[in-house]
Order: C-alpha cells, then structure tokens, then sequence
C-alpha cells in the first residue's frame, strides 16, 4: 500500500501550500498533482525531486514517512478556541504529524532514557483529578506549584516543540510517537497560558489514548487545574480573593489569573456572584486579554530536541547528515538541529 499521496498533502498542509503552489514550485499541473495526492499516480524520480524540495523534506522521507506508522495523517489533540479558523489549525495538525514522523526517523537512530514515563489511564476508572494526583505521585514531585514543568515532561520522554502558530487563538497540540509523546507548544502566548497547555495536552495523553468522548476537553482542563494547582494544598488560598491576591498566587503558582479564579470556583471558595465581579475588574482594566506579571514568571523553554542533535553528533555525524536522517531538506530550519559550538583556537 502507497502512502506518498497521503504524506504529499500533509506536508504541503505543513507548509501552508495550496495544490497550485505546489504544482507550480515542482513544474507539473495541478491535475497533475491532484492524481499524485490520490495515489492514482506515481511521480518520476525527477517530479519526486522537485515536490521534496518545495516541501523541505528528503525524497526518502516521503517515501518512507507514512509506512512508519499506518497513516501518515493521525488525528491530534489541540486547545484552541472556537474562534480559531480551520485553515490554521488543520496546518498545524499536519505540522505536528511532519514532527511526529521527522523523530520516528531519528528514533531508529538514537533512543531516549526517559527517567520516567507518561502513564496513561482509563477515563471510566479513573477521574482526571486523581490521574492527576497520580501522575504527580509517580513522578516523585514536590507538593505544591510544579516548577519547571517542561523538565518534567521531558524528563518522561516528551518531546516539545515550541514556534510561532502566526495566531493566538490556538495554544498547543499533541499526539503520540510510539511510546513518546509529541506536543507542539504556542511561543506567541504568555508563559502562564503555556504552562496550562502543557498541563492540558498532558491530560489528553493520560487519558485520551484510546478512549474518546463527548467531554475530552473539559477533562483535559480539570486534569491540568488539578495538576498545576493540587485542591488539598491551594484551597486554602483561595479564600477572599482580590486583584492584589491572584498578582501574588500568579507569581506563586505560575498560572494565569483566570485559571486561579476558575479553581476557586470549582473548589467553592469563590461564588458565582464573586466570580462575575471579579471578571468584570479583570475587563475593566484590560486584563482578560493581557495579564499583568506575565513576564516575571520563569520561561518553560525545551531542550530535549536539541539534545536529541547533540546526542547524534556526538556519535560522530554531521549537522547535514543529522537532518538527512530526519528527513530534512538541505535549507530547512528544524528544532533537532544541533547547538553549534563556536570553535577554539589552538596555540
């Protein structure tokens, strides 16, 4: 079975390309292309050159791609909002499946000693709140806010990656790269809103592997409050709020306002009449939009794909040979590249 069509067109949905610019970059006809997307032809090698270069992939890599794992298009867990356009989040769908088979390629290369793992469970059994007592228990962490939470996650084997979405209203996605997880990160969003994300595709990981229903996004978001702000240790603080106590438990916690408010609320120490009031000073300053203190809260910044380039070169090969394996075109500009370290000179 032939996955070429199924990987030509969610590389160029990757790379925001229409069936003529593509046609057009690689010198064939759209109808052309159309039955090459199809599978009902396959291009020559000469074709198959070209549609790789427009692409910023290795001919190799779409060839390969989609035989690595069933279908090269998986559907993907996102937090977006509802206003987000479907244009937008189907690109970064793609991106994340390109992503996804980039490191199974690099998988067959190098591997990962997660110092631990990212469990998953049985919604029915288990509620998102105590999957994410569970998680944090597995993992040995400290009670209280979690602190660098991108170690952690990497620390189990997740990959991150963190660009530019071109758009606010869509904070990150995820899915699975055989026993690793994936999840592609906003940098265009706060650090607080990052962080919930985070804690959000986490959930969908746990919880979301194999089982899907009506509610997945309201339990993602309940595994993430329960995780970035545990009931039995925040609950306490939550009473009395005002402007001046969420700027501090912003600081403490490393969540948004918002989150906070929303927390009291579901923990009952906020009223509805309470909650409406304290929204309705957060608008009036301008605050629903941009929060204050956003900035003094430390970067969630990932590592892991780079070292993932450093641990490959260290093996002795090549930046060059290191995308090559990938699946990477010659120009193209990706987050396993590895740190170049300037050179020193020698007396």
């Amino acid at each position: 079975m032939s996955y070429l069509g199924e990987a030509l067109v969610t590389a160029r949905r990757a790379r925001g390309l229409t069936q003529g610019e593509l046609a057009q970059a690689a010198g064939v006809t759209q109808a052309a292309l159309s039955r090459y997307e199809n599978d009902q032809r396959e291009p020559d090698a000469a074709v198959l050159e070209k549609l790789a270069k427009a692409l910023g992939v290795t001919v190799a890599f779409l060839q390969t791609a989609g035989r690595l794992r069933g279908a090269m298009a998986i559907d993907v867990h996102m937090r977006r909002q509802a206003t987000a356009k479907p244009t937008v989040w189907r690109q970064l769908e793609a991106k994340l499946n390109m992503y996804r088979m980039h490191a199974r390629h690099l998988f067959e290369d190098v591997s990962i000693k997660a110092e631990q793992r990212i469990p998953t469970f049985d919604p029915i059994d288990v509620d998102p709140h105590n999957a994410a007592r569970l998680v944090r228990m597995q993992w040995r962490m400290p009670v209280g806010p979690v602190r660098s939470l991108t170690k952690w996650m990497e620390a189990a084997g997740c990959i991150i990656i963190e660009e530019d979405f071109g758009t606010p209203r869509v904070d990150g996605l995820s899915q699975w790269i055989g026993e690793h997880p994936i999840i592609l990160l906003n940098s265009r969003v706060p650090v607080d809103r990052k962080r919930l994300t985070l804690a959000h595709e986490l959930g969908h990981l746990c919880l979301h592997t194999s089982y899907v229903s009506d509610t997945i996004e309201q339990e993602a978001s309940k595994f993430a409050a329960e995780f970035l702000m545990p009931g039995e240790f925040i609950k306490p603080q939550l009473r009395n709020l005002n402007l001046g106590r969420l700027i501090d438990l912003k600081r403490e916690w490393g969540v948004s306002m918002q989150a906070i408010i929303e927390r009291a609320a579901d923990l009952g120490t906020l009223g509805p009449n309470q909650r409406t009031n304290l929204y309705k000073t957060l608008s009036a300053r301008g605050w629903r939009t941009r929060e204050p203190v956003s900035d003094e809260l430390p970067e969630e910044q990932p590592i892991l794909p780079r070292n993932i380039g450093d641990a490959m070169m260290a093996k002795g090969l090549s930046a060059a040979e290191i995308a090559s394996i990938a699946g990477f075109g010659d120009s193209a500009v990706h987050p396993f590249e590895p740190l170049r370290r300037p050179l020193r000179a020698v007396r």
